[in-house]
């Protein structure tokens, strides 16, 4: 049984904490899905991101975007354990669904920014929401634009949101073992880099072996690539 979710603060480095009833719902659902590392994870997202929208003048609805993060890693659950999706497209799908009383505008920008958050390169150009979720991911998983936060800003989110010695382990073995069935969706992103230190029978796709090997190399056999 997972432990029951610690009481959240109301403000963490200057940012409020949304405390809507949509809002303590999606923590909810995270705490009781997700492994602890991966909630964690999640809250610290929120705040970065919040920070990082402030800064860049990218602000974002908070109820909206406390979602978005509490959702982002909801693929890795074991609710998708047979699951043959991207873990975000599902993470993704997610929270569609539990938004889909919210307006279709929202809902989709929401889906986008999570079926994105660890494709380098795009979610800059899709939403300030995809953009700032990427970025507080990257800012928790690899220290992203570490010195844009002051000292003070990190020491508050890891006084509320202590991010623990054996996190670098822990969240790479969290992530491993929510795409150790489906291998073959991590093909352009960090989740590869995963599979690769935790399966040691992973075999990553090399694109250039998918078009040296086509079916228009080799018209007698079928070696097409399936997702």
């Amino acid at each position: 049984m997972k432990p029951a979710p610690a009481a959240s603060p109301d403000e963490v480095a200057g940012v409020r904490i949304p405390q809507t009833a949509l809002a303590i719902l999606a923590a909810e659902n995270a705490c009781a899905a997700l492994e602890p590392v991966l909630v964690g994870h999640a809250r610290r997202v929120f705040v970065f991101a919040a920070l990082i929208g402030r800064r860049e003048h990218r602000a974002c609805d908070e109820e909206t975007l406390y979602v978005t993060a509490m959702y982002a890693n909801m693929g890795l659950s074991p609710a998708y354990a047979h699951s043959s999706l991207r873990y975000e497209v599902d993470g993704a799908d997610a929270a569609r669904s539990l938004l889909a009383d919210v307006s279709p505008r929202v809902a989709e920008d929401v889906w986008r920014a999570i079926a994105l958050h660890t494709t380098p390169g795009i979610p800059v150009h899709v939403s300030p929401l995809a953009h700032v979720l990427a970025e507080a991911a990257g800012t928790d998983l690899v220290g992203t634009n570490y010195d844009a936060y002051t000292r003070a800003e990190r020491e508050a989110i890891l006084a509320a949101y202590p991010r623990e010695a054996t996190f670098n382990e822990d969240v790479i073995r969290a992530i491993g073992r929510g795409l150790a069935h489906r291998p073959h969706t991590t093909s352009g992103t960090w989740s590869a880099d995963i599979l690769a230190r935790m399966d040691p029978d992973y075999c990553r796709l090399n694109f250039c072996g998918l078009i040296l090997g086509s079916r228009w190399s080799r018209p007698d056999r079928d070696v097409s690539f399936r997702p």
